[in-house]
């Protein structure tokens, strides 16, 4: 069902390439089918075209936790927490530094 999914997904991509939603829902079909490498791909361009669509950054710090690169991951969740603050979104702002002290990073700021 996950391949028909993201191949429907793929379809709507290829007329609407420029659709934050549609590249979002990508690299979680890719997540769930367990290409790592295709889903980063797709987080990537989002936090690069879109960088306030803000649920990327959880996203993709997790993956590039899972991949062992967690400098990579640190990096992606500190951004994350710049929109959110920005936002003013209190409930990912607090997952991205719950992710952040996961891996022994504490900041004063909260």
């Amino acid at each position: 069902m996950s391949q028909d999914r993201l191949k429907m997904i793929l379809d709507m991509l290829q007329h609407n390439s420029d659709d934050s939603f549609l590249r979002y829902a990508a690299a979680l079909e890719y997540i769930k089918i367990d290409d790592k490498d295709k889903a980063i791909h797709y987080l990537k361009s989002l936090v690069k075209d879109f960088p306030e669509y803000l649920a990327t950054y959880y996203q993709l710090g997790k993956i590039l936790e899972e991949k062992g690169k967690p400098e990579k991951a640190i990096e992606i969740y500190k951004k994350g927490r710049e929109v959110a603050k920005k936002q003013q979104d209190r409930k990912t702002l607090g997952e991205l530094s719950e992710a952040l002290m996961i891996l022994d990073i504490y900041d004063e700021e909260f």
